[in-house]
């Protein structure tokens, strides 16, 4: 297990390579350092089918010569390695063209503020006690019903890590973090239909994850509900994404608001600051300061301090996703976003998934989306799909071979509702989401 005397070590690294940037003539330079160890025990069929313990480590530096920049990397955390690793970076830096837009952080917007968000919750979990765990959860798929006729098998994760990272303005912060999970995947058979399906629960806090039990049944009723599925006639009709998938239209949000695409004129929302994307009732905000959440962190990956702020309200556009780089491109400032979002949410409405299968009448309710199939030049999407045909409100029958397409921007602003069943098992955190109508290709 890691402690804060790990954190303060690892600082003195990070500093040690600053320090001999610095030496070797860099005007400027950044460096993070990571540590990470877990445990991962997959067992199929009662038995144990892999254990691994992991151990990784790796620094990286990015130097800069006036604005010509240099980066290396190593794994290697001697004194003689380190020195090396600078001046690899710093002789690429040397022989780099000038970029105008190159450089660290302003100094004025780095975090000076570091809260606990409470994402250490280390898992004092050994092998054997692993193993029963994954294979408790397989067994509860397993004897779920006599339609689960085989296992892809439950796996257990456990992981912890360090992060630091310092630059040459003053910055210089690490955190300890862990993230576990439980997984199932079973296959279903009744007749000539076959069907997988799984499910997962993580948590940065062991406590708080989902019992083995609980996820191989769900594991197993999941897989058995998708059996004997039909193809669907090509049409159009109302379309459900359920709580899981609903963040992938989020993400696609993300992409088409972020600082390399708008800087590169390659996204559909280009200009669209200021303006109505979705409808008024939808906000979509950033939460970086939530506790226990999976994207939770004070600072960026550059150091500047996160901001809680709305992307969306009122359905306009209120913000875009950048960093350093990209704002300064775009003749901007940062938003923090060096590395992503944190913990991205939309607002939930007041129906729960029942009142949104009601709300649907009749329509798809899709649960599991293929291939990549978005332009995020044109917003264009299409996606194959398979999930569930709907008629009054219930679930009728399982649908699968079938490709779900529109276009983002008129599928944001066809948004109808959105539920309460938050999934917030991941960094962005959405409940499912009713879209008014999309065209179907099938049979």
């Amino acid at each position: 297990m890691q402690k804060q005397e790990d954190i303060d070590r690892l600082k003195s690294i990070v500093q040690n390579l600053l320090d001999e940037a610095k030496q070797q003539g860099a005007t400027a330079a950044e460096a993070g350092l990571s540590q990470e160890n877990g445990l991962s025990v997959t067992a199929r069929m009662g038995e144990v089918e892999t254990i691994e313990h992991h151990c990784d480590q790796g620094l990286g530096i990015t130097v800069y010569f006036g604005q010509r920049k240099g980066t290396a990397s190593t794994t290697d955390l001697s004194p003689d390695a380190i020195k090396e690793t600078v001046s690899a970076a710093c002789s690429i830096a040397r022989y780099t063209s000038e970029d105008t837009f190159a450089g660290l952080p302003d100094k004025a917007m780095l975090a000076t503020e570091f809260p606990d968000l409470e994402v250490n919750h280390p898992w004092l979990l050994k092998a054997d006690a692993a193993i029963a765990l994954a294979i408790e959860c397989e067994a509860a798929a397993l004897s779920y019903h006599s339609d689960i006729t085989n296992s892809e098998g439950a796996t257990v994760n456990t992981h912890q890590g360090i992060r630091v990272m310092g630059n040459s303005l003053g910055f210089l912060q690490g955190r300890l973090s862990t993230r576990h999970s439980l997984s199932c995947s079973v296959v279903a058979q009744r007749g000539d239909s076959m069907q997988r399906d799984y499910w997962y629960s993580t948590d940065r806090n062991p406590s708080k994850l989902e019992t083995a039990a609980a996820i191989g049944q769900k594991a197993a009723e999941r897989s058995i509900k998708r059996l004997d599925a039909r193809r669907l006639t090509t049409r159009q009709c109302p379309v459900l994404y359920c709580a899981e998938v609903a963040a992938g239209l989020l993400g696609s949000l993300v992409g088409g608001i972020s600082g390399s695409n708008l800087y590169r004129k390659s996204t559909f929302l280009l200009d669209a600051l200021d303006t109505q994307i979705f409808p008024d009732f939808i906000r979509i905000h950033e939460q970086p300061l939530l506790k226990g959440a999976s994207g939770s962190s004070s600072y960026d990956g550059e150091g500047i301090a996160t901001q809680t702020r709305d992307i969306v309200s009122d359905g306009y556009l209120r913000g875009y996703v950048l960093s350093t780089y990209s704002a300064r491109k775009l003749g901007l400032q940062s938003t923090g976003n060096a590395g992503g979002v944190h913990n991205l949410t939309i607002t939930p409405g007041k129906n729960d998934f029942q009142a949104m299968l009601k709300q649907l009448n009749t329509g798809l309710l899709v649960t599991e989306l293929m291939g990549q199939g978005v332009t995020m030049m044109t917003g264009n999407y299409s996606r194959g799909a398979a999930g569930f045909w709907v008629e009054n409100g219930e679930i009728q029958y399982p649908v699968e071979e079938i490709t779900i397409a529109g276009n983002l921007k008129d599928m944001f602003k066809n948004i109808v509702a959105v539920g309460n069943d938050v999934d917030s098992r991941g960094n962005i955190r959405s409940g499912s989401i009713l879209i008014e109508r999309m065209s179907i290709a099938g049979e």
